[in-house]
């Protein structure tokens, strides 16, 4: 009998943080397994260790390439694509040993998924503070992923499914920018960015419609959406430009709506998508609304990413106090686009 469940890989972020745990922990309930057949990339050594944390049973298998994985509910399949020395990592601590293998993780499961031996990956936390401490000059799992699939047109989302989402599609929140700061924002955003962050939201939404168009709405930058220039003019020089270009393009499109009233709307089933001007315009709002349900999914790659929304919780790790719901939903939405994406015939993400 076939097995139609997809392959996906988790990595295990940070070793310093709550990311061995959280999969060890997670691995205990149903979910994960009936939904995807999930292997994890990390150590070995770590992971035992973090099973035993949390009071788990399962036993970790070292394998050497993901089609070896048999995962059931006493063995957890891992592979190690690096020999790294971790022993000296110490939990809830900054660490360049950590960082560089939390990068070497998700390099190695971006091959796989471009090679086709994987599905999909979905990331655990890494730290951007120690990335920097072991050389790796960029800022968080979204630009490596860009850099290493070779893709220039990409966005995060952030995404709440189904019921939160308030309809069949859910909730996904795409951002204009991402981890820049805020006094770059204004020289950041311009038609064309805007533009093709509506179009990717538009894309990259059907494989969770079932192929219907999205229905996408774009916020303001300003107060009250500027006010009409009172507050600012970008939503007249730069975003209604965009919105008016991605209409004439076929997209079903609204904006620019003032952000404290448009996420309201969404969230009661207004439409699917919003794009957000910058990284806490959405986050906070998204976070607020469903913080342990929350997935973060990168879009315009030739692959399928998601990712918990919580970061490595250096204060509680490997205490055995790890949450798993932002996990088991992340493998979930990795399931769902998976599913979508072979329906639709599509061969890349967005």
């Amino acid at each position: 009998m076939s097995d139609d469940r997809p392959l996906v890989a988790l990595t295990m972020g940070d070793v310093a943080g709550i990311g061995p745990e959280v999969i060890a922990r997670a691995w205990e309930e149903s979910p994960l397994r009936t939904l995807a057949r999930p292997m994890v990339i990390g150590d070995e050594a770590t992971l035992a260790r973090a099973v035993k944390v949390v009071g788990g049973s399962a036993k970790v298998e070292p394998i050497d390439r993901p089609h070896q994985a048999e995962p059931s509910s006493s063995v957890i399949p891992c592979w190690n694509p690096v020999d790294l020395d971790l022993s000296g990592v110490r939990p809830g601590f900054l660490s360049a040993a950590a960082g560089h293998a939390a990068y070497e993780y998700l390099v190695a499961a971006i091959d796989l998924a471009k090679a086709g031996e994987i599905d999909a990956l979905t990331t655990l936390p890494l730290n951007k503070e120690s990335l920097r401490a072991a050389g790796v000059r960029h800022p968080g799992h979204t630009e490596i992923l860009a850099e290493r699939c070779g893709i220039d047109d990409f966005s995060m989302m952030l995404y709440l499914g189904p019921p939160t989402g308030g309809s069949e599609a859910g909730l996904g929140v795409v951002h204009a920018t991402l981890h820049v700061a805020l006094r770059q924002i204004f020289e950041l955003l311009t038609v064309p960015r805007i533009f093709e962050t509506i179009a990717l939201a538009d894309r990259s939404l059907r494989p969770l419609t079932g192929g219907k168009p999205p229905r996408v709405a774009v916020a303001g930058l300003n107060p009250h959406a500027g006010e009409n220039g009172l507050f600012g003019n970008e939503e007249l020089e730069i975003i209604t430009p965009a919105v008016d270009l991605a209409k004439s393009a076929g997209i079903d499109v609204t904006g620019p709506i003032a952000a404290d009233t448009l996420f309201v709307r969404a969230v009661n089933g207004e439409f699917d998508a919003v794009v957000a001007m910058y990284h806490d315009q959405g986050h906070v709002a998204l976070k607020t609304i469903g913080f342990d349900r929350a997935v973060n999914v990168t879009l315009g790659l030739p692959i399928v990413r998601t990712s918990v929304a919580h970061g490595t919780a250096f204060d509680i790790a490997w205490q055995g106090r790890a949450e798993t719901s932002s996990l088991i939903e992340a493998v979930r939405v990795a399931a769902r686009i998976v599913a979508g994406r072979r329906a639709l015939g599509e061969t890349s993400a967005g």
